[in-house]
């Protein structure tokens, strides 16, 4: 009796149970399921690697509307989102407690895995005002470099096109290496060219633009080696076609996605030992 007044209390002042039901009927008017097609095996060969080709971008596309999941508005980032889920999907169930660094109120990523049953899912950017609730998908403001979470709280953690604006990588790769599980998945994606760009004098989200160079993806996988990460297969950095264009900076690169797993404990404590508190947590 008193978990049926508690669950009527919560629906008469708009609790979890109202935002869950929004959320469902929000993916049923964008066209979405909410018996979603599992993902075929197509994303795993662009695993640690770059967007090559506008027909693949055209690919992750189809696919994402074959299982049944609203495409991200922005074409090119379906194909880094679309890694990201199978990532996730073959890698945990729907215990598993996800978190998106640089999540906006528009990203698909956390609803599409909502889709699939997961429930335990956060998003974080500094774009966020108030905590606010997408069914159970928990949004809030929150520096993905300094978070507030308790050590081993996720068993996976995304981070898709966010690095790139000014954010530091040891200090990116120390915070979701405490925040992660043993075993736990780190999904990353960034605007990349192999060779340098010249962005001098462009801005964006008020910081100078910048797009990652091979040399530079190699040493952020070696930096993360450091921390305990490994990355399966090895990355491959070719690029081929000018696949995303920026029009209001008349920029044309890529995208590359990293999947890295958290297999060992940092070679280096130091580097992550002044991240949290001896409670596991930030003060």
């Amino acid at each position: 009796m008193r978990r049926l007044l508690r669950r009527i209390r919560r629906r008469l002042r708009g609790g979890p149970d109202a935002a869950d039901r929004a959320l469902r009927l929000q993916i049923e008017r964008a066209g979405g399921s909410l018996q979603p097609i599992r993902p075929g095996e197509g994303w795993r060969r662009w695993r640690n690697r770059a967007l090559r080709t506008h027909a693949e971008v055209d690919e992750a596309v189809a696919e994402l509307r074959r299982l049944g999941l609203v495409p991200h508005q922005d074409a090119p980032k379906n194909w880094d989102h679309l890694v990201a889920l199978g990532e996730i999907l073959s890698r945990t169930d729907r215990d598993a407690r996800v978190l998106e660094m640089g999540a906006a109120s528009y990203s698909p990523l956390l609803v599409w895995l909502y889709q699939y049953g997961y429930r335990h899912l956060n998003g974080i950017d500094l774009g966020h005002g108030e905590p606010s609730l997408r069914g159970p998908i928990r949004l809030e403001r929150m520096d993905l470099q300094h978070t507030r979470y308790p050590d081993s709280t996720f068993d996976a953690i995304a981070c898709l096109s966010v690095i790139e604006h000014g954010v530091e990588v040891t200090a990116y790769l120390a915070e979701a290496r405490r925040l992660l599980k043993p075993g736990g998945l780190l999904v990353t994606s960034t605007d990349y060219w192999a060779d340098p760009i010249d962005t001098a004098g462009k801005v964006a989200y008020g910081v100078p633009v910048h797009l990652f160079t091979s040399s530079e993806i190699e040493a952020l996988v070696e930096t993360a080696r450091d921390f305990g990460f490994d990355a399966h297969p090895a990355p491959d950095l070719a690029c081929e076609e000018r696949v995303v264009h920026w029009a209001r900076l008349e920029l044309d690169y890529t995208f590359v996605v990293l999947t890295l797993v958290a297999n060992r404990p940092p070679r280096d404590t130091s580097a992550t030992s002044a991240t949290s508190n001896g409670l596991g947590v930030r003060p």
